[in-house]
């Protein structure tokens, strides 16, 4: 008994720590957005040195390639949740056991 209750604690803690995980991308996503976002406003000011624009461009230039592959994970997931929704809902139940015989 206490073997099935640490099991399911510790399965509790796994299912825990992911959740928190998925919290923690989504936040470092939406860091990364910004962190870019501020780095296109700098590099518009015409005030800026050129050095420091070309700084601020490498490092757009690395965060966009990122938030593209995370926008390429996060749409392969949407789509296999779509698929799978698809294929449930194509799948009618079979009511054989409850045919009514004449």
């Amino acid at each position: 008994m206490a073997k099935t209750a640490s099991k399911a604690a510790a399965s509790k803690t796994a299912s825990g720590k992911a959740a928190v995980n998925k919290a923690a991308a989504m936040k470092n996503f939406e860091e990364r957005l910004e962190r870019l976002e501020v780095l296109g406003e700098q590099i518009r000011k015409t005030d800026i040195p050129l050095d420091e624009a070309l700084k601020a461009f490498e490092e757009g230039i690395k965060l966009a390639r990122t938030l593209e592959k995370d926008l390429e994970k996060i749409d392969s997931r949407i789509e296999i949740l779509m698929n799978s929704a698809e294929d449930q809902a194509d799948d009618s139940p079979e009511l054989e056991l409850f045919a009514m015989e004449d």
